[in-house]
This record gives C-alpha cells, structure tokens and sequence, in this order.
C-alpha cells in the first residue's frame, strides 16, 4: 500500500505524481489521513486565500450539442429557460453587484457548441460597460471558438476563458458525440498560446469510474491548467443522466483530495453541486479546495455569496475583498 506521507513529501518537494499512483490513492482505505494530507498540500502551495469567482448565463438554452447532464441541450426536453442575449444593463448589474459582494472575476457564458460574430459583438458591449463600471476581473465561457475570436476577447481585457473536459478523455464519448474532447483542447491550447488563462475542469458522477476521474485529473495536469472546476452532478429532469446513480462522500472527498495531489498549485474551485455536498462542505474545503464559483449557476441553485465568505473564513480561509 502506498504511503500517503512520504508521497506528500514528495509532492512537496516538486515531484510530480503518476496516474497509476492516483488510482491507488484514489481507493486508499485511510481516507482522513489522504484528506489531510492534501489540506497540507494545498497550504503549502496555495496559502489560505480563497479565490471567488461568479457567472452570468448570457445566452440560454437551445444548443446544438446532445452532452447528456445538460439542460441547455435542444436534443432533451427540460424547462430551461431560452432567450438569444442577456440584457446588457442586467448583465452589468450581475457583475457590478458580485464585485460589491467580494468576487474576483466575473464571467459570461453561452449555451452552444460556439457563438456568431454577431453574438460576440454585442458580448464585447457588455464587457466595455462592465470595464467602465467596476474593476472585476472578466472572463468567458463561450465554447468552440476561433483564434480570431480569442483575440477580440484578449483585446476586451479577458483574463481566463472557461472550457471545460468535462470528464476522462476515454469516457467522454459516452456522454456527448456532437463534439470530441480534442475540439475542446485545440480551444484550451488556442487561448494558452494567445496570453489567455484558462479554466478547465469537468463534472464528476456522469457514471464514470473513479480511476477515469483520475484520468482527468492528470489530462488537466498535462495542459498546465492553474483554475480547475469539480462539478458534481445535479440530475435534471428530462436530460438522459435524470437517474443517475449519486456519489457518496468520500467518492467525492477522495476525488477532490486526488485533484490536489496531481494538480497541486492550481486554483481546485468548487463548481455545481454544492447542496449535494452542504452537509460535509467544510470537510471539502479541507480535502484540497481552495477556490470557488458562487452565486446562482448556469441553470441550477448555486450559493449566497455573503454566506459563502462567512463559511469559508469560519474554516481558516481568507478573502480579499
């Protein structure tokens, strides 16, 4: 059996970790000492601080793409919400108000397999107003885009672009075939090679196993991504993952503590999901989170921001506000 110090020591010390040795920390049985462990990682690399970060659903419902959790997607009956474009001056409002609320950077983000020209235009607009009234950091989640289209959004002052994996490389033919995991890295490595930060992660418990979780983890690892997002899956009524199977608690501990250990200086942002999880969130935080996405979701109930920071300082964090 593997030993968990010694291989945090290494960790530590700058070594970097094999899939093989996160599968087997994946299943290793002394869960509190992994979670420990990885807290410790995650201070040494990290520190205390707490990075927010909050979104906006700019373009909602009616995309191309089938990826089966999702809502948004024309091929599933759901009762999302459709309109084409958010209205810019709410748009402004939602950013303005989650910096008032102590947020870092603030993102718009479209349903799609990509968006028009003409759609982007109107998106620069609303970033140029959001720049004008407030100092929040911007960033985007626009799916499939194009270098050209990159560059207008580093121009506009983007910092991060948002593209997700979603989910191992070797699973996530099961979920969604309208686009490949390699479309979404040409994206991820576009933005890298134009100055763009990225922010990639996925969504845990669309029926994947645990060691195609650590395949993640170390497919996320291997494109240097510093902001990573763990979704946990919230079935939604009328999408094909409706009855999925939920993941226990130390299935999602486990994976959180295996993230750091593969990841171990990057931003690990709690995501979607967070009332499956409100019971054992501070046991979370302290298994390798250091950041999180808060307010309301894309299409599902997020988090307070104001109570988010008074959990998160009342568990040893601290935010800059």
């Amino acid at each position: 059996m593997i030993d968990i110090q010694t291989l945090t020591q290494k960790i530590l010390s700058g070594e970097t970790i094999s899939y093989e040795t996160g599968v087997e920390l994946i299943h290793h049985p002394e869960k509190k000492e992994l979670y420990e462990a990885a807290d410790t990682i995650r201070k040494h690399f990290c520190g205390n601080k707490m990075d927010l970060c909050s979104i906006t659903n700019a373009k909602s419902g009616a995309c191309s793409e089938n990826c089966k959790w999702c809502s948004q997607s024309a091929h599933h009956t759901t009762d999302v919400e459709h309109y084409e474009l958010i209205d810019k001056d709410r748009a402004v409002a939602e950013a303005t108000e989650n910096e008032k609320n102590g947020v870092h950077r603030h993102s718009l983000v479209t349903s799609g397999r990509s968006i028009s020209d003409t759609n982007l235009q109107d998106l620069l607009s609303i970033y140029k107003e959001i720049k004008q009234t407030s100092s929040i950091g911007l960033c985007a989640s626009m799916g499939l885009l194009t270098k050209s289209q990159l560059v207008k959004l580093k121009n506009a002052g983007i910092s991060h672009y948002h593209c997700n994996l979603e989910t191992a490389p070797s699973f996530f033919p099961q979920v969604c075939s309208t686009h490949t995991v390699e479309d979404k890295i040409k994206v991820i490595q576009t933005a890298q090679n134009l100055g763009i930060n990225v922010c990639s992660g996925g969504i845990i418990g669309l029926g994947e196993t645990a060691e195609q979780r650590v395949e993640l983890a170390c497919a996320l690892a291997d494109l240097d991504i510093q902001s990573i997002p763990l979704n946990i899956l919230t079935p939604i009524e009328g999408t094909p993952l409706a009855k999925a199977q939920p993941l226990n608690k130390d299935e999602i501990l486990s994976t959180i503590a295996v993230f750091r250990f593969i990841n171990p200086r990057a931003n690990i942002r709690f995501a979607g999901g967070r009332l499956l999880i409100k019971d054992f969130e501070d046991e979370a935080l302290h298994a390798g989170i250091n950041s999180a996405l808060t307010g309301n979701y894309l299409t599902t109930i997020g988090s307070d921001t104001q109570t988010d920071i008074k959990n998160f300082t009342s568990s040893g964090f601290t935010i800059d506000v």
